[in-house]
């Protein structure tokens, strides 16, 4: 098959956003030139790559397939750059960080901290939920990922910040100001949670099944602010990490309650494709990360 690079960084753009418009605004190119790229490549490879529904594009199979290997090819390529970048002694580099969306709260600070020493350098910052994130990892897309829990298996992953997980209230709750709550008195209160597959959710559910409680996940949210503004409106207790909270309880409108067993202690981690083969930027990043995180980021208070 004849097609370009130039095609397929257009059709995984594409691919990975779901989105032409999306496509375009990230290849600085105009929608008709992405949308004639993706034309081209479809004659060559002889099969649709696109299906549209409605207002929505998905993959077709073969879309699918050449996604998987389009992936693939974009990492041999940046493989080739990074070895030949580090043949010729460049200090600049690009990294490509995927996190947790709950990460998102202070990874911001870990990278400022990093490029204040490393100013050359650029970085890519995608934010996902934890499903996308296994996703990525398992198609080796990105050079670290920042989660709270890592998969079991295959990938290498590295603890580097304690991540406690709390129960908020609102400030008006009847258990706000009691202390040493038992955990059986959460056994009639509903909660608002993260969606199905999310590590938080997960951990807290761990947590109750070992009380003998049925958790009462009355409301799903898929973010850690949709959580904090329904704990906040009185739909439900909701637990978070406390690395999420630190502006709403400088600002009183939530409080953490004192619950036996709480916080429960987990941490974040570093994780990548076991065996991967870093550039020097993402292995100076890792190091950073490794060696300062526990110093450069505070973890709010929460106890009055």
């Amino acid at each position: 098959m004849n097609f370009t690079f130039r095609q397929l960084k257009a059709f995984e753009a594409v691919a990975r956003n779901l989105s032409y418009t999306r496509a375009s605004e990230e290849l600085h190119l105009t929608q008709p030139a992405v949308s004639m790229q993706i034309k081209q490549l479809e004659e060559h490879v002889g099969l649709p790559l696109f299906e549209q529904i409605g207002k929505r594009i998905y993959l077709t199979d073969a879309g699918k397939e050449l996604y998987h290997y389009s992936c693939a090819i974009a990492n041999q390529l940046a493989e080739v750059e990074m070895v030949l970048n580090e043949m010729k002694g460049l200090r600049r580099g690009h990294l490509n960080i995927a996190v947790a969306s709950t990460a998102n709260y202070f990874v911001p600070r870990l990278i400022a901290a990093f490029h204040r020493r490393h100013q050359d350098i650029s970085v890519t910052l995608e934010v996902t939920n934890r499903e996308s994130l296994l996703k990525l990892l398992d198609m080796n897309a990105m050079d670290l990922a920042i989660m709270g829990q890592p998969p079991s298996g295959e990938p290498a992953a590295h603890p580097f910040l304690e991540n406690p997980l709390v129960i908020i209230a609102p400030p008006d709750h009847p258990l706000a100001r009691e202390s040493n709550i038992p955990v059986s008195r959460l056994a009639t209160e509903h909660f608002v949670v993260r969606e199905e597959g999310s590590g938080t959710r997960g951990a807290a559910e761990r947590f109750f099944e070992t009380h003998g409680i049925t958790l009462q996940a009355t409301q799903q949210m898929h973010s850690s602010e949709a959580i904090k503004q329904a704990v906040e409106a009185g739909l439900g207790l909701g637990l978070l990490s406390l690395h999420t909270l630190e502006m709403e309880l400088i600002l009183k409108r939530l409080v953490v309650l004192d619950v036996e067993g709480f916080p429960i202690q987990r941490q974040w981690y570093v994780v990548h494709p076991r065996g991967k083969r870093f550039s020097g930027v993402a292995q100076a990043f890792m190091k950073f990360t490794l060696e300062g995180a526990g110093h450069l980021l505070k973890t709010p208070e929460w106890r009055n």
